[in-house]
């Protein structure tokens, strides 16, 4: 059979965004049946659906020159096609029509997240705008924030094991904050009430980062006078509390349920395992939330255009949100399969970005 040149598709020396009208026509097809169904589509369903008049054997000609290209595979021996990621990429980048939200749209986000202005804390806030934004989206809802700069009250330790204790962070705000620690060998329990009697004098009034500072300094000062076991677990602690990057941001993530509806397949229900690994190895999702906290807008990462996501072919969606100040402080979206409902999750997310940034007094 003789082979198709691609190059008809495409003027020259012109990218992907060239197809002439025909192969857009059956590549948006694809595309979105498969963002409807998540199953492979045949040339025979794609010569009824498309508005010209095409026989099954020319829309597949098509299909041969799409997949040429990359844009559209295979499955295992199926006579029908799904698209690839950089299908799915030139999709959202060349051919999808971003609606904006309509009125009715806009004011059920901003009902929906209108008591988050009412929590208690900023995290609190974002955990309602989570739940609410993974429900609007049926998608896991993610948001990278940095950890609380709330002014603390109290600390405790509860020891779990002889060498790991809970420590117990109580803000001015109420906000509670639970961290495991490891203890030195050997520690006594005096020596750890003691510890907590020594943070407890130094800490209150002050935010973690400014309580960093003054422990180091107060630590240096006192060691003549602090038991040698106590002084340890105050230097475990502050050692823990200046846990560079990972320990500055925190990940929330609401709405794992989601990703196991509709579920078409044993290879499906991997992805979903393999994603929930993923989101369980937060540092992996901190840095790849991070690149989008110098950005503007939505950003848009599909399958292995991050390594995080190459085994599980998800896709994120992500918008930064403000502060008071218009600083940028971090960013929410939404992680899910690559059969994200594109043209309506990004808009949602952009929105709810402004809606949160709006509520926490960007």
């Amino acid at each position: 059979m003789a082979h198709h040149d691609p190059i008809h598709l495409i003027a020259p020396r012109a990218g992907l965004a060239q197809l002439n009208e025909r192969s857009r026509d059956i590549f948006r097809q694809i595309v979105e049946s498969y963002l409807a169904t998540g199953e492979p589509v045949g040339s025979r369903n794609i010569s009824r659906l498309i508005a010209m008049p095409l026989s099954p054997a020319s829309v597949r000609n098509v299909m041969a020159d799409l997949e040429q290209l990359g844009l559209i595979y295979a499955p295992h021996t199926s006579a029908g096609r799904l698209p690839t990621e950089l299908g799915l990429r030139f999709f959202v980048d060349a051919l999808m029509q971003v609606g904006d939200l309509n009125e009715a749209e806009r004011q059920s986000i901003q009902s929906q997240l209108t008591s988050v202005g009412q929590a208690h804390s900023v995290e609190a806030a974002l955990d309602q705008a989570l739940t609410r934004l993974s429900g609007l989206t049926r998608a896991a809802a993610v948001v990278l924030t940095p950890k609380s700069n709330a002014r603390l009250k109290h600390i405790e330790f509860v020891r779990l094991e002889p060498e790991k204790a809970l420590v117990i962070l109580v803000g001015e705000d109420g906000q509670v904050e639970n961290r495991v620690l490891a203890l030195p060998p050997g520690v006594p329990s005096s020596a750890i009430t003691e510890a907590g009697n020594f943070l407890n004098a130094r800490i209150r009034g002050r935010t973690l980062a400014e309580a960093r500072l003054e422990l180091e300094t107060a630590l240096g000062e006192a060691r003549a006078e602090l038991d040698q076991l106590a002084q340890k677990v105050i230097s475990a602690g502050i050692a823990s509390w200046s846990g560079g990057e990972n320990e500055d941001r925190q990940l929330i993530v609401r709405g794992h349920a989601n990703l196991l509806e509709d579920l078409h397949a044993l290879e499906d229900l991997e992805r979903v395992r393999l994603l929930f690994d993923d989101l369980e190895t937060k540092r992996g999702v901190i840095d790849l939330l991070g690149r989008a906290e110098t950005a503007e807008g939505v950003r848009i990462f599909i399958g292995s255009e991050n390594k995080l996501f190459s085994l599980s072919g998800s896709s994120t969606i992500i918008s930064p949100y403000r502060d008071a100040a218009g600083h940028i402080v971090g960013v929410l979206g939404v992680i899910g399969p690559t059969r994200l409902n594109y043209a309506r999750v990004i808009p949602t997310v952009d929105y709810a970005a402004r809606i949160v940034s709006r509520l926490l007094g960007g």
